[in-house]
């Protein structure tokens, strides 16, 4: 619905100043994805995600997809991660699997807000053309990537992504942006190996208590 409406009714009209209030929010979300992992926060897979949560959130998503040319998968993964209460593979699974809808609605209202003249067909295939081959490989990566890594991964790009953003809206350098994306990549790979370790100890630890018990039992 968000979508639908993002593409039929604002199809006509420039929404550049939200952008980078937009990246400026998802940067802090995978900022706080990252925190998250590292210090090893494990999610509340006992607390449902409700329809009250999730039907506001598909339709902000969905229209800032539709408006901003983008945004159904940044948005919603964040706010589904951040919250802590789906491991990383299923918060991936249903964003991507319901994006199919969300495209198939923005692509609907487009068609009767500016016709079929207003796409440029050769891009829209070579993307279509890229999209298939990269998405069954990230699908597998997702299913057996361990829940730590995958989450320090996610949040690092989300940071990446919208960063990039955020300097391309305020022009800022090339000698200022190089640095600023080495550093992101640095500390996500950092991040990465911190939160390896500490899985490590922890299933070192839990085996040791599980020797422990069936030796006193």
């Amino acid at each position: 619905m968000g979508a639908f409406v993002g593409a039929t009714v604002l199809s006509a009209l420039s929404t550049d100043w939200a952008k980078p209030i937009m990246s400026m929010i998802l940067a802090l979300l995978g900022l706080y994805i990252i925190v998250r992992f590292v210090i090893g926060i494990r999610p509340q897979l006992n607390k449902r995600l409700t329809l009250r949560f999730l039907a506001p959130l598909g339709l902000f998503a969905g229209f800032v997809d539709a408006t901003g040319g983008g945004g159904w998968g940044p948005v919603a993964t964040p706010a589904l991660l951040s919250g802590g209460r789906l491991e990383p593979r299923k918060v991936i699974g249903s964003v991507d699997t319901s994006e199919f809808a969300v495209s198939a609605a923005a692509s609907l209202g487009f068609l009767i807000g500016i016709g079929i003249s207003g796409i440029y067909w050769a891009y829209a295939i070579a993307l279509l053309v890229g999209g298939l081959v990269a998405a069954p490989l990230a699908a597998l990566l997702v299913r057996v990537a361990p829940a730590h890594l995958l989450g320090v991964a996610v949040g690092g790009l989300i940071v990446l992504t919208n960063v990039r953003v955020l300097f391309g809206t305020f022009e800022v350098s090339e000698s200022a942006r190089i640095p600023t994306y080495l550093a992101i990549v640095v500390i996500t790979v950092a991040s990465l190996y911190v939160a390896a370790q500490r899985a490590r100890r922890q299933a070192a630890a839990a085996s040791a208590e599980a020797a422990l018990e069936s030796v006193n039992a």
